[in-house]
């Protein structure tokens, strides 16, 4: 098995590291209903899963009869 000549400091894995950073998801705005999501994901409007300003999946449509 491979192993290390010698120990890595904290300093330096530390400083290898500063490089890799998280980057903030980029945000679209829906056509349709004004709605903003990220980019290629579908998402949940009034009880609508809209994908490209499209209702995907539609949500179920409550009665109230009061009789």
């Amino acid at each position: 098995m491979a192993h290390p000549k010698s120990r890595i400091s904290k300093q330096r894995k530390r400083k290898r590291r500063t490089h890799y950073k998280a980057t903030a998801p980029q945000v679209a705005t829906c056509p349709t209903t004004g709605e903003s999501h990220q980019f290629h994901r579908a998402f949940w409007y009034e009880g609508n899963m809209y994908y490209k300003g499209r209702v995907v999946i539609q949500g179920l449509e409550e009665e109230e009869d009061m009789d």
